[in-house]
């Protein structure tokens, strides 16, 4: 067996383990917050999923750097494949947020400045993925689209500071928020267990979409070969 599988069943086992601990700590050990309810456990699988969203949008801003900086299509495939991750969570985030929100503020959506600036990052990084889709050059395609990985990413802090810089629908930060922030340690030790576990699935995910574009280049490689000896 090759290294390659042995890391991907190693990462697979633990990311069973780690999801399986994060889902019955959700329910059986974090207790019940006081003001929301039951409906708040949504919020150990509504942060992790954002704090990896974020993950892979860096990856997709450190990737697009280098490809620039080198030309090097490696790290055009590594930013492509951490985009459709990031794509994937940030979906997840905004469909687990309303979800959340309607119970506790009677609506399901409103146009306030971290739910607005992550729709735009979805849609940013959405676009990024459907601009590959259009340009058939290899070179000018990977260019363009580092740049939008690049600029798109001013939006991730944006995101993060949101609730810090202006007023907001959205809760208050209850992690280095300040002297009133925090959580019951149980819900701490709960909300860093799934953390632990997304971020193994968006290795899993990351690391079987890159293959999967490392073979996609192969076969536009080969392609172009047959087309050339063909003409």
């Amino acid at each position: 067996m090759s290294q390659r599988r042995i890391a991907d069943h190693l990462t697979d086992y633990a990311l069973f383990l780690c999801m399986t601990a994060s889902i019955a700590m959700m329910f059986f050990y974090a207790p019940i917050e006081r003001e929301m309810g039951i409906v708040q456990k949504i919020f150990y699988f509504h942060v992790p999923l954002a704090w990896n969203a974020f993950l892979g949008f860096t990856i997709v801003f450190f990737c697009s750097f280098r490809y620039l900086a080198t030309r090097d299509p490696k790290w055009d495939a590594r930013a492509v494949s951490a985009a459709e991750v990031g794509v994937l969570f940030t979906t997840l985030v905004l469909i687990t947020g309303p979800i959340w929100a309607k119970p506790v503020w009677g609506i399901w959506w409103t146009w306030d400045a971290r739910l607005t600036l992550t729709f735009v990052l979805w849609l940013i990084y959405l676009g990024y993925l459907m601009l590959r889709r259009y340009i058939d050059s290899p070179e000018r395609r990977s260019a363009l689209a580092a740049i939008v990985g690049i600029v798109g990413f001013v939006d991730v802090p944006l995101v993060y500071f949101a609730i810090r810089w202006w007023r907001t629908q959205h809760p208050q930060p209850v992690i280095m928020g300040g002297d009133d922030s925090g959580l019951d340690p149980r819900m701490a030790t709960t909300l860093w267990v799934s953390t632990a576990a997304y971020l193994l699935l968006f290795t899993a995910l990351y690391r079987r979409r890159l293959r999967l574009e490392y073979a996609r280049a192969e076969v536009d490689a080969l392609r172009d070969e047959m087309e050339g000896r063909q003409s």
